[in-house]
């Protein structure tokens, strides 16, 4: 079995929903904001059930920054569990990233897509972000803003 030891977990797209995550199955402790800088939320991973739906992914842009919930997990195994639900490793890989609460810096795990399941053009339909908007007091005004002004899938 794989030995973790980094005790958190970003969460940037539907995982921002609480109860998402508690259906999941995830045990943790606390749930704080957090800021991913030098990321752009992207809605460019296909889903594997409809043409056009792009389910959330990040990627590399110094410029911009990404708003998620910062769980912290009961055990550093607990991420583990997160993995069947991203299909880890085929869709999304798990890295370990530096988030940002104000001035502290905690290195959690979170998800990448995988560069073959990503395409330009795609939009999330409205129940995928209404559970990004889920985590509507763990964001700023701004990136909410953001977040409702998207285009979405018909």
């Amino acid at each position: 079995m794989t030995r973790v030891s980094v005790r958190h977990y970003f969460a940037y797209g539907s995982n921002m929903n609480p109860a998402r995550v508690a259906d999941r199955g995830l045990s943790v402790r606390d749930a704080q904001p957090g800021v991913l800088d030098g990321f752009r939320l992207m809605f460019n991973k296909m889903s594997r059930d409809h043409a056009g739906v792009g389910h959330a992914n990040i990627e590399f842009d110094r410029h911009s920054v990404v708003e998620g919930v910062l769980y912290e997990l009961v055990e550093a195994n607990e991420i583990l569990k997160m993995d069947p639900f991203e299909r880890a490793p085929w869709n999304y890989g798990r890295e370990v990233v530096p988030v940002r609460q104000g001035q502290v810096i905690t290195w959690a795990w979170t998800y990448f897509a995988n560069p073959a399941v990503k395409t330009a053009g795609l939009r999330p339909p409205r129940a995928y972000m209404g559970h990004l908007l889920a985590g509507e007091g763990y964001l700023s005004q701004d990136y909410l803003q953001q977040l409702h002004g998207h285009p979405l899938h018909d």
